[in-house]
């Protein structure tokens, strides 16, 4: 079946950096779109990040342009989330999920989710 296992998440101070991986299995990885989304306690979970099935196009949330940046190895099935400047209204826990291309910004059409890795930053 599919899989979808996160990592790299932790604690950081305000500034500091996380790099976050989801390893896939289970699919054709390669085409397959791939984003992470962000839940913190009490909100919606919200859209933070895509990459298109060939890693040509990215697309971000304006509130982490700039300082996150998505890619993707579609040789080892993974999708990383480099975070850097993170700042406490980062805190969350982050959701990768696949959904075949082409890419969407809606969460309901994802097929496949992880379960998460919280990453909070504190002040």
């Amino acid at each position: 079946q599919v899989q979808l296992v996160e990592s790299g998440g932790g604690l950081v101070q305000v500034g500091g950096s996380l790099r976050l991986s989801c390893a896939a299995s289970g699919l054709t990885f390669s085409t397959y779109a791939m984003a992470w989304f962000r839940q913190a306690p009490g909100k919606e979970r919200e859209f933070v990040a895509g990459i298109s099935w060939i890693g040509a196009r990215t697309y971000y949330v304006d509130s982490v342009k700039g300082r996150f940046t998505i890619s993707r190895d579609n040789a080892k099935n993974t999708v990383y989330l480099q975070m850097n400047s993170l700042k406490p209204e980062d805190t969350a826990v982050y959701h990768c999920a696949a959904k075949r291309s082409p890419f969407s910004w809606e969460d309901m059409n994802y097929n496949y989710w992880g379960q998460g890795t919280q990453v909070t930053v504190s002040s």
